[in-house]
């Protein structure tokens, strides 16, 4: 069983706006399915005209938060997990700290004076679904919270660390401070490449933490985004995810394994030079209602077993099969209990 406090997750809390939109409202606010983009100017009115037009679900998300809860879910003991990020004070605030008690996450929130809680845009068509972040006080996250005794306990406790890339555009001081301790203690660091923008816009930051990751989590497109970003001139993804794991590591402790999803093809997973592929379970067309969050479901499935000592097998098994249950649903939500074993 999982100990207390074994797995931390540090990253962006955002309030998911879910809502299925059609391609005129993709276009009017120049927006492309299977994409995650930083809001602009531009993509502000979008937020309350997708509350005024369409039916809307409020859903506590954001990437690590998402794998956070999931792997909550899966291990089934409250507690197993805790968080990191930052919210603002307002009314969304309190609904992402409600929402975390419930599944169970010790949340340790720092809360913005200043900025409102980040919202996320969900806008889905046919089930695919396309993710504008509005990161507001999320973006406001200081490692001097990181460091206070209180905080610095959980880093101090947890044997597992998480850190979508997402946090690199906010703070990387904080990412490297977990990384580092982990490195120093024997401890395994896990992040993920996110999104394209990540691999080209953060690529030098992104290398910094990448030598600390243990496990490297990403889809083919982000795969591919990174192999062009490095000139590797390739873009067969099994090649790539063998390149990633072989990237330099900051300590010798353990070896890197890198972990790519690709929908409904078969899962890569690299290590030792070597590749093995993993099929995942198909689900028919009509029982998609969306895919938001189904990549971070899988890495908190993944989470949840490894945290257990179970091999890698079992690891990409309860990762697909919790991108199963949370693509049958809208947003990142899941039932009360796993049907896993």
């Amino acid at each position: 069983m999982a100990c207390e406090g074994t797995l931390l997750g540090m990253g962006n809390p955002l309030l998911d706006i879910s809502a299925v939109v059609d391609d005129g409202f993709l276009s009017k606010y120049d927006i492309k399915l299977n994409n995650a983009i930083l809001a602009e100017d531009k993509h502000l009115p979008m937020y309350d005209e997708m509350a005024g037009k369409y039916t809307v679900d409020f859903i506590a998300g954001g990437a690590t938060q998402n794998s956070i809860r999931v792997a909550q879910w899966m291990l089934q003991k409250p507690g197993s997990t805790s968080y990191i990020g930052c919210i603002g004070k307002d009314k969304f605030g309190e609904e992402m700290k409600k929402n975390a008690k419930e599944a169970g996450v010790n949340v340790h929130y720092y809360e913005d004076e200043a900025a409102p809680t980040g919202t996320c845009a969900v806008c889905v068509v046919g089930g695919e679904r396309s993710l504008v972040a509005n990161l507001s006080a999320a973006n406001c996250y200081k490692a001097d919270h990181l460091k206070k005794p209180e905080n610095w306990a959980l880093v101090e406790k947890a044997k597992y660390y998480y850190i979508a890339g997402f946090f690199l555009t906010v703070s990387p001081e904080s990412i490297l401070l977990v990384a580092e301790h982990a490195a120093a203690k024997n401890k395994i660091f896990s992040t993920n490449l996110s999104a394209p923008f990540i691999c080209e816009f953060f690529k030098d930051v992104q290398e910094k933490v990448l030598a600390y990751a243990d496990f490297v989590f990403g889809n083919e497109t982000e795969a591919r985004t990174f192999s062009k970003v490095h000139g590797w001139e390739t873009e067969n993804v099994e090649e790539i995810a063998i390149r990633i794991s072989q990237w330099p590591k900051a300590s010798g402790a353990h070896k890197r394994i890198t972990v790519i999803t690709q929908g409904a093809d078969p899962v890569v997973v690299a290590e030792d030079g070597k590749v093995k592929l993993f099929p995942v379970t198909l689900l028919p067309k009509e029982k998609l209602v969306d895919t938001n969050g189904a990549g971070d479901a899988f890495v908190g499935g993944f989470l949840s077993q490894l945290v257990q000592e179970k091999p890698i097998a079992d690891c990409v098994k309860a990762g697909t099969y919790a991108a199963n249950v949370i693509i049958q649903r809208s947003g990142c939500t899941y039932p009360e209990k796993p049907e896993f074993n």
